[in-house]
Formats: C-alpha cells, sequence, structure tokens
C-alpha cells in the first residue's frame, strides 16, 4: 500500500511553490540500524511507484530481505502532487513549472522522514535515471552508486525537439484549450500518442515484426495501443511531466556546466543506454560518462528502441540490468 508525505507548501527552483504538496512512495523491507541498506526508484514518465515491481522480488537483485526498497511519484504523474489533483490555486493550466531539482529536493525530505543516511544504489529508467543523476550531482555524500538505465545527466537538444512535437500533437486539439478543458481533449491525446509510439522503438522494430513479440498483431494494433493507452492521461499531468523532462540538465546555471557538475560525483555508476535509443543516445551516455570518475558504460544490446530495459517488458534486458545492479550493491 503507498504511504504519503505531506510536504506543506513546497517552494519550487523556479520561485512558485506547490501548496498542500504531497509526496506517494512505497516502501519494501526494513531499514538498517545504521540507515544505509536503501534503495531508492524514482518514477518515470507515465509510470508509478508499481511500475518498478519486475525489479523487487525475493532472490532478486533487490530482495526486500536484504534491502529496504522506496519507490516514489514524481510530481505531475497524476500521483503525487499533479495538475489533476492539486490544490485549487495550482490545479489544471495554472500548475507551476517544476524541475528535477524539485523531485529530487522533495525526495531528500523523503529520506529525511524515513531515516535513509545513504542510499546504496538510485535505479531509475528514462526520467528515473533523469532524478539518479540529479541526487549524485546534488548530494553526492548521500549516493554510493546509480544506474541510469535508458536515461541521460540531461535533456539534449534532440531529445526536447522530440518532446515538442508530442506537446504541438497535444495542443493541436481545439479541445485542450491552453490547458483549461472542461472534457478531456481526446483527439490531442491520442495524437500524442500515436506520435510518441515512432519515437518509442527502433527502426529495426518495425522493419523485423519485433511489434509481434510484444503481443501486437501489426504495426496498426500498435498504434492504436499507444493512443488509447495515453488518451486515459489527464493531458496537463502529461505535459507537466514532459516538461520536467524537457528541462532537465544539472549543469545549468553552474559554471563549467555539465562536465563541472559531473566531475564532481563521487558515487560509482554503470551507466546503460540502449544501442537503439532514439533520444537517450549512446553517444551522449559515452559522453557524459567519461565526466564522472568512477562510470562505466555498459550499453543494452537491444532492437527496442528507448523500451529496452523498462521493466517488466524483456526477461533478458532485466537480467543484464539485475547483473550490474548486484555488482553496484555488492561494492562500497
Amino acid at each position: 500500500m503507498h504511504q504519503v508525505l505531506d510536504l506543506g507548501r513546497f517552494a519550487l527552483e523556479s520561485g512558485a511553490d506547490l501548496p498542500e504538496a504531497r509526496l506517494v512512495y512505497t516502501t519494501q523491507g526494513a531499514l538498517n540500524a545504521d540507515g544505509d541498506n536503501a534503495v531508492l526508484l524514482p518514477s518515470y514518465y507515465t509510470g508509478t511507484h508499481a511500475s518498478y515491481e519486475p525489479w523487487i522480488g525475493p532472490g532478486r537483485a533487490l530482495d526486500p530481505a536484504r534491502w529496504f526498497i522506496v519507490s516514489v511519484n514524481l510530481f505531475g504523474n497524476g500521483v503525487s502532487t499533479s495538475p489533476s489533483n492539486a490544490a485549487e490555486e495550482v490545479r489544471g493550466a495554472a500548475f507551476p513549472e517544476v524541475s528535477i531539482v524539485d523531485d529530487v529536493r522533495a525526495q531528500r525530505q523523503l529520506a529525511e522522514h524515513l531515516g535513509v543516511r545513504r542510499w546504496r544504489l538510485i535505479a531509475g529508467w528514462s526520467m528515473g535515471a533523469l532524478q539518479a543523476y540529479e541526487w549524485a550531482v546534488r548530494y553526492p555524500e548521500y549516493v554510493d552508486a546509480f544506474l541510469p538505465v535508458a536515461g541521460a545527466a540531461r535533456c539534449s537538444p534532440h531529445n526536447a525537439v522530440f518532446l515538442a512535437g508530442v506537446e504541438a500533437a497535444l495542443r493541436a486539439d481545439r479541445a485542450f484549450d491552453g490547458g483549461r478543458y472542461t472534457t478531456p481533449p481526446r483527439a490531442g491525446l491520442r495524437a500524442f500518442g500515436a506520435v510518441y509510439a515512432g519515437w518509442a522503438y527502433s527502426q529495426s522494430f518495425f522493419r523485423d515484426g519485433t511489434y509481434r513479440e510484444l503481443g501486437y498483431a501489426g504495426v496498426a494494433d500498435l498504434l492504436e495501443d499507444w493512443a488509447a493507452d495515453h488518451e486515459r492521461w489527464d493531458a496537463n499531468d502529461l505535459l507537466a511531466m514532459l516538461h520536467t523532462w524537457q528541462r532537465a540538465d544539472p549543469g545549468r546555471g553552474v559554471e563549467g556546466g555539465l562536465a563541472a557538475v559531473l566531475g564532481g560525483v563521487r558515487a560509482r555508476s554503470i551507466v546503460m543506454p540502449s544501442s537503439t535509443d532514439l533520444y537517450f543516445t549512446v553517444e551522449d551516455n559515452v559522453l557524459e560518462s567519461a565526466m564522472m570518475r568512477r562510470s562505466v558504460v555498459r550499453v543494452i544490446e537491444s532492437d527496442l528502441g528507448h523500451v529496452a530495459g523498462r521493466p517488466g517488458v524483456r526477461a533478458a534486458e532485466t537480467a543484464v540490468i539485475e547483473a550490474a545492479m548486484r555488482e553496484l550493491l555488492a561494492e562500497r
């Protein structure tokens, strides 16, 4: 069952704030007396605390019998404070700009609330990886190791263009009305999902018919599934998370930029990009890993594009990720 941390009026990096802010999370296992057997799993785009369940269980790398596992929902995902459930003054189109920094600052309060003194590991897929990097940069004394999967330290310019494209598809629906809709902008939501699908997978995924492995009879079936899935989302929630993702850059406003902040990271990391990811690319991961002192890159060879490594999708890829988890958890 999920738990709630009430943050009160939570000040944001932008200068705005979230009144009555709430951070929703789950825990599995028990925290040891030293408060240092903890693992953090930050949620990803359209994911929740439940999305990481395929990584957790008896005998797994993340075994609750050994580790205190915290799965936390980022702001905007419809579970923690989001446009769809916020206090009236910031609900819907009035929801303020939230950054990865804000998510991590809130998670730091959660760590203190739970009695966590150090994270033995922070692991995250996609937007979860963005948060893992921010933790390692912002609180280096708090993180032993981190494992970013199909993610990066920042949103690259090309990645930002992809996000602008899917946002434009949603906003083109007149029913969206600048976020002031009274009924869901279903056409825009479906267009958002359909455009997203083309970026989520690789070219070979479609050319070779790998979609059949995931249960799709054809490309039209896949597109309909993505459209229908996004149609169920609140449009302002989707855009709140999208803008958080789009602005991610731990080196923003820092002298020396990204190289300077990553150069200060103390934690060990195994960086795991997908070989065919179209927005968090191997090239970007290699460049960023080289900026850190204790980092290696291990590419997940996959035709799933960005979806490679997502919890619960392909068992062989999960096994590769779990091996990296075991390695990082075994060392100090």
